[in-house]
């Protein structure tokens, strides 16, 4: 769908469970940059801005809201959890959004409503 996928430490172990073989981690190259970022967001979403520095044409998935308003600013595309499964839908890659949001929506994952019902909208649900 995205081509590779590239992560970093940090966010592999806050996901807390083995990542899937075709994800890549790697460590960022510049750890004074990560260190700088972190005076703006979290820990795991600064190693992923920072790695994101290291490649062209990027597309970096956040859903953090500090987080994204810096990758903006910062002129990177991004991308959130929602939008994943919103072009999942559009590929055929899914049939329904639904159920993987109500999933979402039972662990700590936070988003407003408004949000979620122009998503389920979108794919006509």
């Amino acid at each position: 769908m995205y081509g590779e996928l590239i992560t970093t430490p940090e966010i592999a172990e806050e996901f807390g469970e083995e990542l899937p073989e075709w994800i890549r981690i790697q460590p960022v190259s510049d750890k004074k940059y990560q260190d700088f970022l972190e005076t703006q967001v979290d820990h795991e979403e600064a190693s992923a801005i920072a790695l994101a520095t290291e490649y062209d044409n990027v597309l970096l998935l956040l859903d953090d809201l500090k987080a994204r308003k810096l990758a903006t600013r910062l002129k990177f595309k991004i991308t959130g959890t929602l939008g994943v499964i919103n072009k999942a839908k559009q590929m055929s890659i899914i049939d329904r959004v639904k159920p993987l949001i109500d999933k979402l929506l039972v662990t700590n994952f936070r988003v407003a409503d408004n949000i979620i019902e122009e998503i389920l909208k979108l794919n006509k649900e």
